[in-house]
């Protein structure tokens, strides 16, 4: 496990505005990716993630777009965003601290057969953005503490105690198990350009190339995309190449090569992409 230094982690002109950022992994656990950041000017564009984002808001407030809604997460409150579910955030007030787990689809799936005693077709759905829990607040803030020190403080078995307990509470009060979230069924014409996006990330794409895919002409292809979406055709390219790019960076690829595997005009590119969505550089996020 690898914590990294607020130093390493914005660049320069973030830092000096007080931005600082510590970020880290707990491998045993899918992978699990753990933040602790203060922000204060860096704003999310808005992205995706493959895992959930489970955040805890020590001070300040966090504002963020969820669920085609905008939502305010205020110091004690803990913020929810479901894989693949478009947000972003931004402080609200002058900045605020947070701390935040990423756990896969498949560990929140286990925890939550292992809380209901049956198997589960999926991954658990949250119905709130926000939830205001001070007894899970507490929860998580005590398991974020416990997980970023090293084991010479703490030991793996503390550490997976407090993760499981944490989250199967969550789940057993917050998950609707028996519900499923909406399901937008995207048409034939945009579910075609998305499967020639991600099966081409590495290749430039042309507007009228992708409105003939979707036998639209340019502009009727943006705004249904865009409707149908929530991002407009670029910037679902971008979300899909960030999220490409974490699994490489993530099995220990080098951002240069990372950068041209997955599109992007070259490293400073990604690197730009990459801590738009995600709050830290590909190198950070690769050390650790």
């Amino acid at each position: 496990m690898t914590v990294m230094t607020p130093e390493a982690s914005l660049d320069p002109e973030l830092r000096a505005a007080g931005d600082v950022t510590h970020f880290w992994r707990v491998p045993r656990h899918h992978g699990l990716d753990c933040l602790r950041a203060t922000f204060r000017r860096h704003a999310y564009v808005r992205h995706t993630h493959e895992t959930y984002a489970i955040a805890a808001i020590v001070s300040g407030c966090e504002t963020f777009f969820h669920r085609g809604a905008q939502h305010y997460a205020v110091a004690g409150s803990i913020g929810i965003i479901c894989p693949d579910e478009i947000h972003d955030g931004e402080p609200f007030g002058g900045s605020f601290e947070y701390r935040t787990f990423y756990p896969s689809p498949e560990l929140m799936q286990e925890i939550a057969e292992e809380v209901a005693g049956r198997p589960f077709s999926g991954p658990p759905w949250f119905r709130h953005s926000v939830i205001h829990d001070p007894e899970l607040f507490l929860a998580h803030s005590q398991l974020h503490a416990c997980l970023c020190l090293d084991d010479t403080w703490t030991s793996e078995m503390e550490q997976d105690t407090r993760l499981i307990d944490f989250l199967g509470r969550l789940i057993a009060r917050w998950a609707d198990l028996d519900g499923l979230p909406p399901v937008h069924r995207a048409s034939k014409s945009v579910n075609r350009v998305r499967d020639f996006l991600d099966a081409h990330l590495g290749e430039e794409a042309e507007l009228a190339e992708l409105a003939k895919i979707a036998g639209l002409s340019r502009s009727h292809f943006i705004r249904a995309f865009r409707k149908e979406t929530g991002l407009t055709p670029h910037a679902y390219l971008l979300d899909r190449r960030f999220r490409a790019a974490s699994r490489l960076l993530g099995q220990g690829e080098a951002p240069g090569d990372v950068a041209l595997a997955c599109g992007f005009f070259d490293q400073s590119h990604l690197n730009r992409v990459f801590k738009a969505r995600m709050g830290v550089t590909p190198g950070i996020y690769r050390a650790a």
